[in-house]
């Protein structure tokens, strides 16, 4: 059965195999997906997006996300997804703000929850529309959801991503990788502070949104900390950042939000390169502790782990990533779940 399936990204991060975020990235391998099994594959995002597929592409006004810019995105999102509703079968949510351009009614609606449950607004996790399902990207996030007001949610849907891309083979250099947006939660400069510590120069590659307090926090945290050996490389291609992974002694991931999976550390893994990271969320789950990396408390022991990490089995690495994240194994899930939905076959997770 071929499906027309619309999905929709986050209004103020761009969709595509290069980006940044995690969301966008999922979504741009489903949109591969999508089109490489012959269905007909939408994407609303911003119009700067790559898409395999069809872009609904919509322009908004760069300046700081505040204020009346988040009523003008939520408005132009409602009247695109409106526009195309008819000619769709399956309508599937990225942002974290989905719920407010869900439309009340139409095809069935998929919403993958890619940031921590406590970021959403209450209404978010317990839609009334009907034919509207929630689900999980890992595991450590479903159990998170135990306790919490009932909510409509499929079996998790594990992230994966591209391993058979990332087994560049290059010699390790002495440089320690941070990877992903910029912002407190991030805690970047304790990424800085532990390459200090550890006399290792440290590439910090990623990107600044244009929200108050990231611009706030590259300016007071991350930019006083830059020198020669500590230097911010800005966003990156995939092609880039494949042999910046492959060069890297460790990817650092000093995150203190709980995060509910990391495309960074697996894409570290199946590039052969270990994860020092602190213990947030699905991170435990994803670092095997003195396998494939280090989880650690602060930066000191950050510091001593990007040493430690010289020890590492770097093909044992990549042997864990190829079994446990392959990106074909999630976009298979997705495409199943889209038909189930076309067909009204599915039921919550237990």
């Amino acid at each position: 059965m071929s499906l027309t399936v619309l999905q929709v990204a986050y209004p103020f991060a761009a969709a595509g195999p290069d980006e940044v975020g995690g969301a966008e990235q999922v979504l741009s391998a489903i949109d591969v997906g999508l089109t490489g099994a012959g269905h007909r594959s939408l994407v609303l995002a911003r119009a700067e997006s790559a898409v395999s597929g069809t872009l609904i592409g919509v322009s908004l006004p760069e300046r700081t996300v505040a204020g009346s810019l988040w009523g003008e995105a939520h408005r132009r999102w409602r009247e695109e997804i409106g526009r195309v509703l008819p000619e769709v079968d399956v309508v599937h949510f990225h942002g974290g703000d989905y719920d407010r351009y869900l439309p009340p009614e139409g095809p069935p609606a998929l919403v993958t929850l890619h940031l921590p449950l406590a970021w959403y607004a209450p209404e978010a996790l317990q839609p009334t529309r009907a034919r509207t399902w929630l689900h999980c990207v890992s595991s450590t996030q479903r159990i998170a959801a135990t306790g919490m007001p009932p909510t409509p949610l499929l079996p998790e849907i594990e992230n994966g991503v591209p391993v058979d891309r990332l087994g560049a083979r290059v010699r390790p250099r002495r440089y320690a990788l941070v990877l992903g947006r910029i912002c407190p939660e991030k805690n970047v400069h304790a990424a800085l502070d532990a390459g200090r510590r550890a006399a290792i120069s440290v590439l910090v590659a990623g990107r600044v949104f244009p929200y108050e307090s990231h611009v706030a926090y590259f300016r007071e945290q991350v930019a006083p900390r830059l020198d020669d050996r500590r230097r911010f490389l800005g966003p990156v291609s995939f092609e880039r950042k494949r042999r910046l992974l492959a060069g890297a002694r460790c990817l650092l991931v000093p995150s203190l939000a709980p995060e509910t999976a990391s495309l960074a550390a697996m894409e570290a893994l199946a590039s052969g390169t270990p994860v020092v990271a602190y213990a947030s969320g699905a991170l435990p789950s994803i670092v095997d502790h003195g396998r494939t990396g280090f989880l650690v408390r602060d930066s000191d022991a950050m510091a001593d782990a990007i040493e430690a990490c010289g020890s590492l089995d770097r093909e044992y690495c990549r042997a864990a990533a190829r079994e446990r994240f392959p990106l074909d194994r999630m976009v298979a899930r997705y495409l199943e779940t889209y038909q189930a939905l076309a067909e009204s076959a599915l039921e919550p997770a237990a």
